[in-house]
């Protein structure tokens, strides 16, 4: 899937344009979540998920989403980064949107997510508080 934005933005699932290298840094470096992510896991979540990226006109990736799912029943949102120098410009809730509209056609039961402060981007395209918080649980290895 590709679809641009009229001021020359890119959003496509083409493994070929991913720029790995640059996910990983963004992760690892300046991503709260992903802090110290090594370049071997990125590459792993990379392989195993949906990816979606946005290339401004030059070309260069400015943003980046993954999706993991099992194409039936449900999805998770994650990694979801927009490069300070572009945001504030709708790219993220743009690309959440995108994502929003690729899954549709499946009729997943729930898509789900995460998030400390990004909570307006994603109430733009749908996402509400998740009703009884109290039900979810982890599984969290020992440390």
């Amino acid at each position: 899937m590709i679809t641009s934005r009229e001021d020359g933005y890119e959003l496509s699932t083409d493994p070929e344009r991913l720029d790995i290298g640059l996910v990983h840094r963004w992760l690892s470096t300046e991503a709260y979540w992903a802090l110290g992510r090594s370049r071997e896991t990125v590459e792993q979540s990379v392989r195993s998920s949906l990816n979606f990226a946005v290339h401004d006109a030059a070309g260069s990736q400015v943003a980046y989403a993954r999706v993991v799912t099992d194409w039936a029943t449900f999805a998770w949102l994650c990694d979801v980064y927009v490069t300070p120098v572009h945001r504030g410009m709708g790219l993220g809730t743009w690309m959440v949107g995108a994502v929003r509209d690729h899954l549709a056609p499946y009729r997943l039961r729930r898509v789900l997510l995460a998030t400390l402060d990004a909570h307006d981007v994603y109430a733009k395209v749908g996402f509400v508080p998740f009703p009884d918080p109290e039900n979810l649980m982890m599984l969290s290895p020992a440390s």
